[in-house]
């Protein structure tokens, strides 16, 4: 019998990087209004994943106060918050944790990933939401914190820091404070490591399985991470953006004339033929295809447009035929690996 809980979630949840000030500094009106379509259109209850690195606990403060304003019960929400970044009093002109992505920030953040680290940014982001807590909750971008490290002896006491961080949030669990515990990382190799070593309840991939990019040895995890009774959460199934038109790819800007910008391209091309051909919106088929993954029950969507809201909370309703699936692999667009897109 699995040891794992299998989380309840809707298909489409919110994430709330927007509300951070990602990129664009968005007036409240704006943050109040992307989160009343939400929360009225979404299944209830309503998830809304947020974290402490977006703008600095920013997005938890505009969170906490929208739900408020809007007077939604506590009870007709899950806020998921992604922990291991502590705000911190803005000293520099510039925010120090992530340069050029937080627009007009009053607050600076610092990582803080340890035992009781973990359970500093716990706390705070309670009280930057105000009248509601986080129910899920998961330690950030383990995978960026293994990576920064100096030598071979730095990552392993950065590893034991990880470890201690899920000891810290797994009593959280065991004392009733918390529903469940997770993972969010874009590297899944870092998942993989951490759930051979921690009981998690799910998982949150990013930028990983998608419709362009879907190795073998990712969807053989998310086999296993099914099996045993781990819910997987799928985020950034657009690549960030660039599937839906953008010209970053995972963040990452796209010159065209370098070989693999210029095969991005054509591939983006390609598929947006064979959509427009079967009469299919090119992010209704992302969404379906990061839905069908093994072990999926969630694809996380963000937006700094209102309007956007409950567009995309219907793309999990679009009917793609089986037809379009075998075309893609037909075109080399896709890789069959086994997983049922015939539904």
């Amino acid at each position: 019998m699995s040891q794992h809980n299998q989380i309840q979630v809707p298909p489409v949840i919110l994430g709330t990087s927007g509300l951070g000030n990602l990129y664009v500094a968005l007036p409240y009106e704006v943050k109040l209004e992307i989160v009343r379509q939400f929360v009225q259109h979404s299944q209830k209850p309503a998830v809304l994943d947020s974290a402490g690195k977006y703008g600095a606990g920013l997005a938890l403060e505009s969170l906490g106060k929208c739900l408020a304003d809007l007077n939604v019960s506590p009870d007709d929400v899950i806020i998921s918050n992604k922990l291991g970044w502590l705000r911190t009093p803005l000293v520099t002109a510039e925010p120090t944790f992530e340069p050029g992505v937080w627009v007009d920030l009053e607050f600076d953040a610092v990582q803080k990933i340890s035992y009781d680290g973990i359970l500093e940014c716990y706390h705070q982001g309670n009280e930057l939401l105000g009248n509601y807590e986080a129910q899920f909750v998961s330690v950030h971008d383990p995978d960026e914190y293994l990576a920064a490290s100096a030598d071979e002896g730095d990552k392993a006491k950065r590893y034991e820091d990880i470890l201690g961080a899920y000891d810290a949030l797994l009593e959280l669990k065991s004392a009733g404070k918390v529903k469940s515990v997770g993972v969010g990382a874009k590297d899944w190799h870092s998942i993989q490591r951490i759930s051979n070593d921690v009981k998690l309840d799910w998982v949150m991939i990013a930028n990983s399985m998608t419709v362009h990019s879907h190795p073998a040895d990712l969807l053989a995890f998310m086999r296993k991470l099914n099996d045993q009774g781990t819910s997987i959460i799928n985020s950034a199934v657009f690549n960030g953006g660039f599937l839906t038109g953008g010209g970053y790819y995972n963040y990452h800007l796209i010159d065209k004339e370098t070989t693999e910008g210029n095969a991005l391209y054509n591939w983006r091309s390609r598929f947006y033929e064979l959509c427009k051909q079967h009469q299919l919106e090119p992010a209704a088929v992302c969404v379906q295809f990061g839905l069908a993954a093994p072990g999926v029950k969630s694809v996380a969507l963000s937006t700094s447009n209102p309007k956007r809201v409950e567009h995309n909370l219907q793309l999990f309703n679009t009917k793609v035929p089986a037809e379009f699936w075998s075309k893609l692999h037909e075109e080399e667009l896709i890789t069959d690996e086994g997983f049922n897109l015939v539904n």
